[in-house]
């Protein structure tokens, strides 16, 4: 519990999970409805990007694991639930042949699926490492390539889930933090290879969120420290200001906003930073400005403070 209390944790927490404000200039629903496929539907984030899309006209593919949210889903108006881990290739595989052969194309990829764990660098376990990436990272290329070519057929739109925890690197969080910056090469990347297609790559950059994750995250902590004997007071306390924390977080309608703006707006941004308030934005400004800063600090080739400048006024003129 100490250390949640400590501000630069608290930051990194805050980084876990969005809330976004609602985004401006969503473009109506064409006449033939476009489908879009959601990884990690269940819950969270995934699943109110569910029911926005569906309630808006747009076609869901929800992507599953247990049965139980298979039924719950196929329930809903406009929505199809598809069985998909994305750590699984012959769940992705069989995701690509249900989607042909439903026969509507596919018109946006939402990668939304995401897991997280604590620990510092030295207490992270090779399990914990692997669960991590091979969800938020493996996962999100998986199922990336898996459906690139019926995207590229439409022309379409993928969006990644990100995080300012992209940005953001605090102790305790190394390894999620670290998947997250993988997915913002991926999407530059991605983007770059996509564009003479046709096709559009953005992210969405969460910050705080209210969703189940932060129970997921405590219960996990609380299974690890279990295997070592009796679960500390630290630890409890721990996991018990985790779920607290999540729980004082506002739902996550505004962030499904900004994935319908970034999937069907006429001009959608290349990033969406989607902060509950201004202070996690000004952390996330200030933690990619310092790193420019260290980059250009006593080089070999360096700019003043001028030439810094006149390079932000070009890129904000691209934009």
């Amino acid at each position: 519990m100490q250390l949640l209390m400590r501000r630069s944790l608290g930051i990194v927490i805050l980084s876990l999970f969005a809330v976004a404000m609602p985004q401006q200039g969503v473009a109506e629903s064409p006449s033939v409805q476009r489908a879009v496929l959601v990884t990690g539907a269940s819950s969270g984030i995934g699943l109110k990007i569910t029911e926005r899309l569906a309630t808006d006209g747009y076609y869901v593919y929800a992507g599953a694991r247990k049965a139980e949210d298979l039924e719950r889903l196929n329930a809903m108006e406009n929505v199809s639930a598809v069985k998909l881990d994305v750590t699984v290739q012959d769940d992705v595989d069989n995701a690509v042949a249900f989607i042909k052969r439903e026969g509507r194309g596919l018109w946006g990829l939402v990668n939304n699926a995401g897991v997280a764990a604590i620990g510092s660098v030295a207490e992270t376990s090779q399990r914990d490492l692997d669960y991590q990436f091979g969800v938020n990272v493996f996962g999100v290329h998986r199922v990336t390539r898996a459906f690139l070519p019926l995207i590229i057929e439409s022309k379409g739109r993928i969006t990644m889930i990100g995080s300012i925890s992209g940005y953001i690197a605090e102790e305790s969080f190394s390894t999620y933090c670290m998947t997250k910056f993988a997915i913002e090469a991926l999407r530059d990347s991605l983007a770059l290879e996509m564009a003479p297609l046709g096709v559009t790559v953005n992210i969405i950059e969460p910050g705080s969120f209210k969703t189940p994750i932060w129970r997921k995250v405590a219960d996990r902590q609380l299974e690890q420290a279990s295997q070592g004997g009796a679960v500390s007071t630290e630890v409890q306390q721990s996991a018990e200001g985790i779920v607290s924390f999540g729980a004082g977080k506002p739902e996550p309608g505004a962030v499904a906003a900004a994935v319908e703006d970034a999937l069907f707006a006429q001009s959608p941004k290349r990033r969406y930073m989607v902060t509950p308030d201004q202070e996690q934005a000004m952390v996330t400004l200030q933690a990619a400005l310092r790193r420019v800063a260290e980059l250009n600090h006593a080089q070999e080739f360096t700019y003043s403070r001028d030439d810094l400048v006149k390079m932000l006024d070009q890129a904000l003129s691209a934009l």
